[in-house]
């Protein structure tokens, strides 16, 4: 079952006894649904498309003390949380205080050029021994994008930036939710923030519908957005790391325009 507080099954708010219960149904599913020797459990640190939902505190140590319990490993995705974006680290698993097997990374790494990555333990690393190729691996052009990425990175602090900007980011989406009932949820991390809408806040019935209307008035206001979730509800807001305060004020202005739009529907 996926780990998502705001629809959890379990309770509300969604806690410590939740994770006990997401930690019972991952063994459950190692025990009916495999030969009880899995090779890996591999994971987003923050669930991107599906409308980056972060786990409650706790389910990431679990899933990876039951993985390892059973001889797998943990593999943490970290094409969307990487280099900053979440705040504070420049890794979303850091966040959970847990070292994972293998990591895997994209996007940030090299500002929009082509260029994956992923990291391993070395005893894991020895154990690769067949050949492999990539017909586009270590292309120049895309290396030296990464690698001037990363300079920069480094020299603008991006988990440090992600974090007071994502703040400011997240105060105004939260006073944005306040504002409007079809807002159900705020939610994320850094400079990697989301809107959940409803069509009522308490059945939490999904607003499609209100999201692609908020993405169109958005457009018409110069702001661009990003759908998510199962079923299109949700607004995913992840700007550039190096987003200037006024640029977000900005933003956030445009945005609360396009809301009342949705709303005047």
């Amino acid at each position: 079952m996926s780990p998502y507080p705001y629809r959890c099954p379990f309770g509300t708010p969604c806690d410590e006894r939740c994770v006990d219960a997401l930690a019972r149904d991952l063994e459950e599913v190692i025990a009916t649904t495999t030969n009880g020797k899995p090779a890996a459990f591999f994971a987003e640190t923050i669930q991107g498309v599906g409308g980056y939902i972060v786990p409650p505190p706790g389910y990431f140590q679990r899933a990876a003390e039951i993985i390892r319990r059973y001889g797998g490993l943990f593999i943490c995705d970290e094409v969307q949380t990487g280099f900053g974006r979440t705040g504070e680290k420049w890794f979303g698993i850091e966040h959970w205080k847990v070292e994972p097997d293998i990591m895997v990374m994209a996007k940030g790494i090299a500002n929009g050029f082509p260029v994956g990555a992923t990291l391993t333990r070395p005893e894991i690393a020895k154990a690769w021994t067949a050949k492999t190729i990539s017909t586009f691996g270590g292309n120049p052009v895309s290396m030296a994008a990464a690698s001037a990425t990363l300079e920069v990175m480094t020299r603008e602090g991006t988990p440090e930036r992600s974090q007071v900007r994502g703040s400011q980011l997240r105060k105004g989406l939260e006073d944005l939710g306040d504002q409007h009932a079809w807002i159900g949820e705020v939610r994320g991390m850094g400079l990697m923030q989301a809107l959940e809408l409803v069509e009522d806040p308490v059945t939490k019935e999904a607003s499609p519908s209100k999201a692609q209307a908020l993405l169109e008035a958005a457009r018409e206001e110069g702001v661009l957005l990003g759908l998510g979730g199962l079923q299109g509800h949700v607004i995913r807001l992840g700007p550039s790391m190096l987003i200037s305060e006024e640029e977000v004020a900005d933003g956030l202005e445009r945005l609360g325009r396009a809301c009342r739009v949705v709303d005047s529907a």
